[in-house]
């Protein structure tokens, strides 16, 4: 009998082994062999690549050379911060302050310096997080502003100098002017300013949120989110919540316009939350994330569109969420960095990837 329960814990012992060392080379497969990251429906990705391995990691973008990819990312901090990486992954490490909420990053053109928006001179600690109470809201700290510094994160430069929130700012790629987001004249728009910070422009003035806008390849045409609201109800709980330095991103349109502001268009009309537009290196097409296939409007997609509204095409098929998509500048868009849940290790976490776009 003894004989019999020692055979028994050896067999156990073996199959346990056995059982960890496959998970174990299944999880180390999905790191790192680009097949078993692609779903079959996505035809216009290659290559892919997990550049990030659990926590939080959002916002990921390119240099203009292609050489290092800035992203915000919890680490082992409260809230997020600003990293630069190297487009394979490696040589992570943090640029920003380490104090407050950061976010919004990225390079300017001659690939000396960075931008991003923080909290950290309102204080230390990551600010309150919003009041669920009221639903999904997002949070508009009036201490955020945009901030530009050295590669390696000193020599901090405060760009605005306004009361409200400033954020959600990026740079042409013709190197003259810098796009952002700001509450300062009491609705939620969209500004342009020098590569300094000076000679500040407002470029929309319809009521509702502007936001989350790029810079077209030739810096010609902006892309970005907004909502608009017909029902003045709707419009009043915008206002109501704007006050409170909330907003609830329920319904969100892309649009398109000039970079000086002029000639306002709508891409999407599907009453989605679309957001995230990047335009494609020929300026004709938008990359952009929406909820649109969802019913209960909980997973995100990508999607690309013709900037007139026609050939709307789904690229991702993650159940969950693939967002924050971005081409590169230096090779006329061959490589494409996004954020995604798909194949992480714990639910909730966000990793960025990194592939060859075919188109």
């Amino acid at each position: 009998m003894k004989t019999k329960i020692i055979l028994f814990l050896i067999i156990s012992i073996a199959v346990f082994s056995f059982s960890w060392l496959v998970t174990a080379e299944k999880a180390d497969s999905i790191y790192s062999n680009s097949d078993t990251l692609i779903y079959p429906q996505e035809k216009h990705f290659k290559n892919m690549k997990m550049l990030t391995n659990g926590g939080e990691n959002a916002e990921a973008y390119f240099s203009f050379d292609g050489t290092k990819i800035i992203f915000q990312s919890t680490g082992e901090y409260e809230c997020d911060q600003i990293f630069i990486m190297n487009p394979d992954g490696t040589d992570k490490h943090l640029v920003s302050t380490g104090k407050g909420r950061t976010t919004c990053s990225y390079f300017y053109p001659d690939g000396k310096s960075i931008l991003y928006a923080s909290t950290h001179l309102g204080g230390d600690m990551c600010p309150q997080k919003p009041d669920h109470s009221k639903g999904y809201v997002w949070a508009l700290y009036d201490d955020y502003d945009i901030f530009k510094a050295d590669l390696d994160g000193k020599n901090l430069v405060k760009l605005t100098d306004v009361k409200g929130y400033d954020a959600e700012a990026t740079i042409s790629p013709k190197g003259d002017k810098i796009i952002f987001t700001s509450t300062r004249n009491g609705d939620i728009d969209l500004y342009s300013m020098n590569l300094d910070g000076s000679d500040v422009k407002q470029l929309t003035d319809i009521a509702g949120y502007d936001g989350g806008a790029y810079y077209s390849y030739d810096g010609s045409m902006i892309v970005f989110r907004a909502s608009r609201f017909d029902d003045p109800a709707k419009l009043k709980e915008y206002q109501d919540l704007l006050a409170e330095g909330l907003i609830r991103p329920g319904k969100l349109e892309i649009y398109v316009m000039n970079a000086d502001g002029s000639n306002i268009r709508q891409v999407t009309n599907n009453g989605a939350a679309n957001f995230g537009p990047y335009f494609f290196p020929d300026g004709k097409r938008i990359i952009y994330c929406s909820n649109q296939d969802d019913p209960k409007g909980r997973n995100f997609d990508l999607y690309m569109i013709n900037v007139d509204g026609t050939g709307n095409e789904r690229i991702t098929y993650n159940d969950t969420f693939d967002g924050f998509p971005m081409f590169s500048l230096h090779d006329g868009g061959k490589k494409f960095v996004f954020c995604s849940n798909r194949f992480n290790a714990k639910q909730g976490e966000t990793n960025v990837f990194i592939c060859d776009w075919i188109d």
